[in-house]
């Protein structure tokens, strides 16, 4: 592939290995490092003019960090007369903060769109949008890729009795996904109302659907502190589910989440790359991870030769 460059953030370096693992090129050489005062030095270490230049980093660890380092990455290539930047950013950092929900609330995601743009990105790869509305924040393209597919090849491939399956949401926002999902599979689905008292904190929670003698699978686009999942797995036992799976597509895991897992009552947590997961993996045997290296690989192969991504929505590649 010629006149393409791809670069990797500090934040996922494997990811970004196996995507150019999977396109047959090599890394592009950069360095990162900090002064002593820690502000954050990106030094590119090719010539990046006329390229198509990607730079992978995703919003996870320290994320004000990696997302500083990123704009630089932008910006650094961009005025190293790079034709194209596209920041491939698996994780969207800030993406749960997308509306004014309350007064003198910031919409801290249309500011990261904001410094995207500023910084000179002309197009945006991601993976499942904590908000969708939030592609309507830039006024660069952006492709807001789907776990959906490879999640639908996990659940066919590792469950054996999936077809008495149900897909269940944690929360009424997550609806759309999930009856997605349990129409690909041609299962019923059902969903769990809850109401947050504050953030991280939920007060209640009621089941609406028919979980009985079925193994549940709950499907979410992300978990933090796993409060809810655990929550809505335990809602979904007492109601009579034989086994609970998760499914999450952003495995965050913050605070107290994997000794919560550990205690919860799941056959197991499947979560994606997007995030490095070797870690949780080594302190919870219960989480499994999906590889989605090949969709960004593919998304990154079809942006570079003007192809359509919209394969890549309900498929995943070879």
């Amino acid at each position: 592939m010629p006149n393409i460059k791809v670069f990797s953030g500090t934040s996922h370096p494997d990811l970004a290995q196996r995507i150019v693992d999977r396109l047959g090129i090599d890394l592009g050489k950069v360095v990162t490092k900090k002064f002593s005062n820690l502000e954050t030095c990106v030094e590119i270490g090719e010539s990046v003019r006329g390229e198509d230049v990607y730079i992978v980093q995703s919003g996870s660890g320290e994320i004000n960090d990696n997302l500083m380092e990123l704009l630089i990455m932008i910006n650094a290539c961009k005025i190293a007369s790079a034709s194209r930047v596209t920041a491939v950013i698996p994780c969207f950092p800030y993406a749960r903060q997308d509306k004014k929900d309350k007064s003198r609330a910031p919409i801290s995601a249309k500011l990261v769109a904001n410094m995207l743009s500023v910084a000179g990105a002309d197009h945006i790869i991601t993976m499942d949008l904590h908000a969708s509305q939030i592609q309507g924040f830039f006024d660069i393209p952006v492709d807001n890729l789907y776990a959906e597919p490879a999640v639908l090849k996990w659940i066919k491939e590792n469950i054996p009795e999936w077809r008495n399956s149900i897909i269940v949401s944690p929360d009424a926002g997550g609806a759309k996904r999930v009856t997605s999902i349990a129409d690909r599979l041609n299962v019923e689905f059902a969903l769990i109302h809850k109401e947050r008292k504050k953030a991280n904190e939920v007060a209640s929670m009621v089941l609406v659907g028919d979980v009985k003698d079925r193994i549940a699978i709950l499907v979410d686009d992300m978990a933090d502190t796993c409060g809810t999942i655990c929550h809505a797995a335990d809602k979904l036992i007492e109601a009579g589910a034989t086994k609970v799976y998760a499914i999450l597509t952003h495995g965050i895991f913050s605070g107290p989440a994997i000794s919560r897992i550990n205690n919860a009552c799941f056959e197991a947590v499947v979560v994606t790359n997007t995030i490095p997961q070797d870690g949780h993996m080594r302190d919870c045997p219960k989480i499994q991870c999906i590889d989605v290296s090949m969709m960004f690989a593919e998304a990154v192969r079809r942006t570079h030769n003007g192809e359509s991504v919209s394969y890549l929505f309900s498929n995943v590649p070879y």
